[in-house]
């Protein structure tokens, strides 16, 4: 039995289809809500789902768990509650180590490529642990994923969690169906997909970098299934532990995304620039390239798909169908 926090959601719930598919038992960890979160896992119900109250008295119990896959967090970048965000980013993810360590489970856990900051180059983009301490992230979110990804490797260095079995990995900018919940933090993807739908311009912020060309800010795009089959081999692997970049390796400009959506999506390309909203200056990362040196070396050979044929897949499989989710 696997068990997935933050199942119901956006990367959790694509994970938690693929480990149905493949006859795995899983408890999802998670608040459904009212807001119809529960269509994330209408395709692919687990066998139990666990409030995240009361999860640590389940675990208690001793359940027969052999991974926890944790991927619940309060993700958005624009949070400011700090002491919720350490409760639920950090003392949580800490105590769910403990836990697998104690009982001799796999952990894989999700960080972010925020963790990296102002970063603008691509070799600032190293997932090598030597050079952890040195990130600077820029907002509440990605300290706290910085935060337990430097306890948990203090802790290791210092003997303690003896034993354990894990992976983090650091997200880049994911995309693909059952994002739909996520208001703001929903991809540009989708975002883009329903302006051109609607007939209107694709809008994309003014850069705010100094040289930079409006629209020539660039990120690391990567399809949700690609992520989940990262996952998957990890859970595969388990002699495979560190902490590991999860993104294509290839950075591509918001004009691109722009178009390859307008392609897909069989209408003529229309961009306007806007303004960038107050509350991301000095918190928007103009740049994202994640170094994949470390994962390839750790085996992982499965190429990812490129912007193109993964926007026209969401676009073509979910977006324009009747029901767009996994």
């Amino acid at each position: 039995m696997i068990v997935i926090t933050g199942g119901a959601g956006f990367i959790g719930s694509c994970m938690q289809q693929a480990l149905h598919a493949r006859g795995v038992d899983t408890v999802v960890v998670d608040w459904l809500g009212s807001a119809g979160k529960w269509r994330n896992l209408r395709h692919h119900a687990p066998m139990q789902i666990v409030a995240p109250e009361a999860l640590e008295g389940w675990l208690a119990t001793r359940p027969d768990v052999s991974a926890v896959v944790h991927l619940g967090a309060i993700s958005e970048t624009t949070a400011s509650d700090g002491d919720l965000v350490w409760r639920t980013n950090v003392d949580l993810s800490c105590r769910l180590a403990e836990w697998c360590a104690h009982e001799g489970v796999r952990f894989i856990y999700a960080s972010s490529a925020a963790t990296y900051g102002a970063a603008d180059r691509v070799e600032q983009f190293s997932d090598d642990p030597a050079g952890l301490d040195r990130l600077s992230p820029l907002n509440l979110y990605g300290w706290s994923k910085q935060a337990f990804d430097q306890i948990l490797q203090h802790r290791l260095a210092r003997g303690e969690l003896s034993g354990l079995s894990w992976a983090g990995l650091k997200f880049f900018n994911v995309y693909g169906p059952n994002e739909y919940h996520k208001g703001r933090m929903i991809s540009v993807v989708k975002v883009k997909y329903d302006e051109a739908r609607a007939g209107g311009p694709l809008t994309l912020f003014r850069s705010d970098v100094p040289g930079l060309a409006d629209g020539a800010q660039a990120r690391d795009f990567i399809w949700v299934g690609d992520v989940v089959n990262v996952m998957l081999w990890l859970l595969d692997h388990t002699n495979v532990c560190g902490l590991f970049n999860c993104g294509t390796g290839i950075a591509r400009t918001y004009a691109d995304l722009a178009h390859a959506v307008c392609d897909a999506a069989g209408v003529a390309p229309k961009i306007e620039f806007i303004d960038m909203p107050q509350s991301l200056r000095g918190q928007y990362q103009s740049f994202t390239c994640a170094d994949m040196r470390r994962l390839r070396a750790a085996g992982y050979s499965h190429p990812f798909i490129t912007l193109e044929d993964g926007v026209r897949r969401y676009v073509h499989d979910y977006l324009a169908t009747p029901d767009p989710y996994l």
